[in-house]
């Protein structure tokens, strides 16, 4: 049985995840009021994970790998070395990647990071929810929460507001047959 697979990301209010370059120093004020706008309760509902090469490297480059005790599949066509033993590359689909991450026991996986990555996930009918924490800031520019043209239609589970300013809002993404015009 496939996982549940679930985006869940930080956006700016013009629609970006990171700058151009990949930083996000402007969620830092955000991680700084001490406020987790639900992450801890997201993170101990998920038992897998799936990035993308891109976002395997950011998160390496922060240091000691923050989710130990979960498997993560990340997709590269380079070799890269996993940063533990829970970590596996290859390449392959998302769909045999969230295949594998099904086999080892997950049932709700985290696609971290990654627009591009998302892209497709959604374009394969493998998205199964999105929760967008949306941050009142504005980049102008940068990788965006979707990378190409997509078009579908999302059910509106849950809306959660912050002191912060952060509206997080949480999908459930139905499938393409319900998501046809006028339906």
């Amino acid at each position: 049985m496939k996982p549940t697979l679930i985006y869940y990301v930080a956006a700016s209010l013009d629609g970006y995840i990171a700058r151009p370059d990949g930083r996000v120093d402007w969620l830092e004020a955000l991680e700084d009021s001490g406020e987790d706008h639900g992450y801890n309760g997201f993170y101990d509902g998920i038992d897998g994970l799936l990035m993308g090469r891109g976002t395997y490297e950011a998160v390496r480059m922060l240091g000691e790998w923050p989710y130990r005790g979960k498997p993560c599949q990340v997709l590269s066509r380079t070799a890269l070395k996993p940063a533990t033993r829970d970590v596996s590359i290859s390449h392959c689909s998302p769909a045999e990647a969230l295949a594998a991450l099904g086999a080892a026991g997950c049932r709700r996986v985290w696609l971290v990071g990654g627009g591009s990555l998302a892209a497709t996930c959604l374009a394969a009918s493998l998205l199964d929810e999105l929760v967008v924490s949306q941050v009142p800031y504005l980049l102008g520019a940068g990788i965006p929460l979707f990378s190409g043209a997509l078009e579908r239609r999302l059910k509106l589970h849950e809306q959660r507001s912050f002191a912060t300013g952060v509206v997080q809002l949480h999908y459930h993404v139905p499938p393409e047959a319900e998501d046809l015009p006028g339906q």
